[in-house]
């Protein structure tokens, strides 16, 4: 725990505070928090430096930056001379103005991405998709049933699954992909599938609608990992079930670039935290393919029940 008398001479700098009130909302590198701040890359880092040395913020690396975040666990005292700091500090509205826009173009970037893949995803090189790992997934869902496929992109397992389901969702946040799966579906005679446009953090689907969800090579484009997997637990009805297909953690940086990926992959125990943490009962994960051709990438699947 960091010492409470260190980090309240700390907060002696409004700009301190408002870089933990950022950190508190969000993970952030050095260059979003130029932008937010309008300050220069020096000063930032500075006053980083000094707030990591007191046991205030903690970084991770994601690439070619590092992601800064509010140290946990918080001393509730601290956060309680933060939250009162807010009235005296103007900029604090900007901040999270701007910080909403910087969250925006994050999600513009991974959009992009996916836009120009609509049509042709099926027939490209995607990490992690394999035969062998979807009919794994398969293999757990038992139909009749009503089945959410997040972040379905242009839909190639929704339409398998549409095939035996009593209804598939397929929700994808590109609105190209929603579009040319929407068309698939048409043309394939699938009226039990839907496609909706939406985020993984803030599913279209009404609450205990559904019994069974998938998320096949998605989770890792998701912010936020845990609150995605505490959306599938709303949707889903009690005893439902949800499937994680994804890849294990790894070290190949270039998937970020090359295919917009905002984690590289997950551990079994990452997985397996996350959906106990949701409310999820049953837990279970193992690895159920590795790729043969460099950088090798392997396939966890990790399933429980609501």
């Amino acid at each position: 725990m960091p010492s409470i008398l260190k980090s309240l001479r700390l907060l002696a700098d409004p700009t301190r505070i408002r870089i933990l009130l950022l950190l508190d909302a969000e993970e952030l590198s050095v260059a979003e928090l130029q932008d937010i701040l309008t300050m220069g890359q020096s000063r930032i880092s500075t006053h980083l430096a000094q707030m990591k040395a007191a046991g205030l913020v903690t970084d991770r690396r994601a690439g070619k930056n590092s992601l800064y975040r509010l140290r946990s666990p918080r001393s509730a005292a601290l956060m309680d001379v933060l939250k009162e700091s807010t009235a005296e500090i103007p900029e604090l509205a900007h901040d999270r103005e701007a910080l909403q826009l910087i969250l925006r173009r994050r999600q513009d970037r991974m959009r992009s991405y996916f836009d120009e893949l609509a049509g042709r995803f099926g027939r490209q090189y995607v990490p992690g998709r394999s035969w062998q790992g979807l009919a794994e997934a398969v293999i757990q869902l038992l139909p009749p049933l009503v089945i959410a496929d997040l972040g379905a992109g242009e839909g190639t397992l929704s339409q398998l699954l549409a095939r035996r389901a009593a209804r598939v969702i397929a929700v994808d946040n590109s609105e190209k992909m929603v579009e040319y799966g929407s068309t698939l579906a048409r043309e394939h005679g699938l009226a039990n599938l839907e496609y909706r446009l939406g985020d993984l953090e803030s599913l279209p689907i009404d609450s205990a609608t559904v019994d069974a969800a998938i998320l096949s090579q998605a989770l890792h484009h998701a912010r936020h990992p845990e609150r995605a997997l505490a959306e599938v637990r709303r949707i889903l009805k009690p005893g439902g079930r949800v499937v994680i297909l994804d890849l294990l953690k790894h070290g190949f940086e270039d998937a970020r670039e090359l295919y917009a990926d905002l984690w590289l992959g997950f551990s079994e125990v990452d997985l397996a935290r996350y959906l106990k943490d949701s409310g999820f009962g049953r837990v279970e994960t193992r690895v159920v393919h590795r790729e043969p051709d460099p950088p090798h990438f392997e396939t966890v699947l990790a399933a429980g029940t609501a």
